[in-house]
């Protein structure tokens, strides 16, 4: 698929796959026209770099993570201690928003005592 189906199947603008493609998050095929081309490949990995990003990792980490990917089996261990390390710090966010959630959930128990709504 071109790079427009691309970006609206992904909802990733065609300026940021240039851009990841720029900086090696992406290995796009070209015909031979030199326009590039999407597989379902590329789909699931731009799919990939988005979930680690709406889980906080910092782009330099999913460029690594991009880079061990692109040289092949031999990276696995090196991927899977970046992903464990990204995992340990989602985990332990992930305990301090319910930390947070419940002291909200505990005021709000008190106003609703106070006011007699709820």
């Amino acid at each position: 698929m071109n790079i427009k189906a691309f970006a609206e199947q992904t909802g990733v603008s065609a300026h940021t796959l240039r851009y990841y493609e720029k900086i090696g998050l992406l290995q796009v095929q070209r015909n031979q026209s030199g326009h590039r081309v999407f597989s379902d490949k590329d789909l699931e990995w731009i799919t990939f770099i988005l979930r680690l990003k709406d889980t906080g990792m910092p782009l330099q980490h999913i460029i690594e993570y991009a880079e061990f990917r692109a040289q092949g089996d031999s990276t696995m261990a090196e991927r899977q201690r970046l992903l464990q390390q990204h995992r340990d710090i989602l985990q332990a966010r992930i305990a301090r928003e319910l930390e947070h959630l419940q002291v909200l959930d505990n005021k709000i128990g008190y106003y609703r005592q106070l006011t007699g709504k709820g």
